[in-house]
């Protein structure tokens, strides 16, 4: 697998010098300045394809080019951006970028209740508390109809924290939520905006009569139209799974478990439309075998996120070392070396360590921590490279 780095562009305090010494080949980043919606023009894609060449990289991956919430919902300018949408593939394409990683969550990209979980070493980590969020969505949100998604005993729980939370936490648990996970990535909730909550209902109202089914045929709607630019342009459109991989928010969740890959890989047969194998959005769904899905789908995954996740027994889930959690990373690398070796790979979401703390990252995006986590994954990666070289696989 070719050893991948999410890197946020020339603003990103992590350089791609650096980035050199620690081993890695390629970048996956996106034109982070260019708003939604917008055609990413030619000029400026190759403006930072030479800059990340010139530092002895290559651009392999895009991730993302967002998908409007009004393609997703499908409303009345849908055509429109899909257009703009496949102008962008065409630029890419000319341009000789032929990843791309996008995803079909609606309103909100990954959820998380905390950013700075302590662990027994001192490291922080990203956390999901099933209670918290169900508190936020009940009590701060005050979504119509939302305590019909929690059991009598978590709403009973969330009641109590009711009397306990304090107008601090609840506000960083708004930052937490809306702005800080989704201000890097979807952009539709930033800081700034006088009223993230309330432009958050705001979002939320577009998919009233959005169900499940609906969503599906939004997505096939636009796969349609995108593919065969993809195909002209030798792109391969990877799709990434939700995180979690479960309903929030009342929203429906479509990119979630087997059923779901494969009714979206089936739903277009092309070889332009494949799936971003996200170890660690997947391993965060009970429902889900990590390893039986790599089985299933490795030939279709053209982009592989390699992390893990803990579930506990209250449904919190928390993201675990590379070298342990549900993912089982090890036997997942011996699937994509041996069936897809050449698949770019990058890993995701890193602890925060020593000096990572003090600094001002993207959430999840730390430079240590990355860096300890590619160390890991490379050490697992000579192990399996060196089965296959034996014949032991």
């Amino acid at each position: 697998m070719e050893k991948t780095w999410r890197w946020f562009g020339k603003k990103d305090p992590i350089t791609l010098d650096m980035l050199r010494q620690i081993g890695v080949e390629g970048i996956v980043t996106a034109l982070y300045d260019v708003p939604n919606n917008e055609i990413w023009q030619t000029e400026d894609i190759l403006d930072l394809k030479k800059f990340i060449e010139d530092a002895g990289l290559r651009w392999s991956v895009v991730e993302s080019v967002p998908v409007s919430e009004s393609i997703k919902y499908g409303g009345e300018d849908r055509n429109l951006l899909i257009e703009n949408y496949k102008q962008t593939l065409k630029n890419l394409g000319e341009a000789g970028i032929k990843t791309v990683c996008y995803n079909f969550m609606p309103v909100i990209d990954w959820v998380r209740t905390d950013l700075h979980k302590t662990l027994p070493d001192g490291t922080q980590t990203l956390y999901f508390d099933k209670i918290k969020f169900a508190y936020f969505d009940c009590k701060i949100l005050k979504r119509k109809g939302a305590e019909k998604d929690y059991s009598p005993e978590e709403m009973q729980q969330v009641n109590e924290l009711e009397s306990l939370i304090t107008e601090v936490e609840k506000e960083k648990l708004i930052d937490t939520i809306i702005v800080k996970t989704q201000s890097f990535i979807s952009r539709n909730i930033v800081n700034g905006n006088e009223d993230p909550v309330e432009a958050f209902r705001k979002l939320l109202t577009l998919y009233e009569n959005v169900d499940r089914e609906k969503l599906r045929e939004n997505l096939r709607y636009f796969l349609q139209e995108i593919i065969p630019t993809a195909e002209k342009q030798g792109i391969q459109m990877c799709i990434h799974p939700d995180d979690p991989p479960f309903p929030v928010f009342g929203l429906p969740r479509i990119v979630s478990d087997e059923d779901d890959i494969r009714w979206i890989l089936e739903s277009i047969e092309s070889p332009a439309n494949g799936f971003t194998f996200c170890a660690g959005s997947l391993s965060a769904g009970i429902q889900n075998d990590v390893v039986d899905l790599a089985k299933k789908f490795v030939k279709r995954s053209f982009f592989v996120h390699l992390r893990s996740t803990e579930i506990k027994e209250n449904g919190d889930f928390v993201e675990a070392s590379h070298l342990g959690g549900r993912a089982n990373l090890t036997e997942l690398i011996r699937i994509f070396e041996k069936e897809n070796p050449n698949v770019p790979m990058r890993v995701d979401h890193g602890k925060l360590m020593l000096d990572d703390v003090a600094k001002n990252y993207n959430p999840g995006y730390s430079f240590l921590g990355r860096m300890f986590a590619l160390a890991q994954v490379e050490g697992m990666m000579a192990v399996v490279r060196n089965e296959v070289k034996t014949g032991i696989i």
